[in-house]
């Protein structure tokens, strides 16, 4: 499991040119089984992604697709997590 941290760079003021397709990359995300969590850091600091059924190259690349990535918006971050014990709700997250 993965926790994707984008912090906004100096770049921050052009976020609005690359939302649409920053939104396109994340419903992305989600269609393909990846993202199971998205939201906003606070106060107005970025965003966060809790991912999985990725390896860790895998995850690199599809960060680096994200156009707030790739257009310097957003610095990404991605923490791996190896989850030793869950809800049972999230027992699919263990091994």
């Amino acid at each position: 499991m993965f926790v994707v941290l984008l912090k906004f760079s100096d770049n921050k003021a052009n976020a609005g040119q690359f939302m649409d397709g920053h939104k396109e990359w994340i419903k992305r995300g989600f269609d393909d089984g990846v993202f199971l969590v998205a939201g906003s850091l606070q106060p107005n600091a970025g965003g966060a992604i809790v991912a999985h059924n990725a390896s860790l190259a895998d995850l690199h690349s599809r960060v680096n697709e994200d156009p707030f990535v790739a257009e310097n918006v957003v610095s990404a971050e991605i923490l791996e997590i190896t989850a030793s014990k869950t809800d049972a709700r999230l027992d699919f997250l263990l091994g």
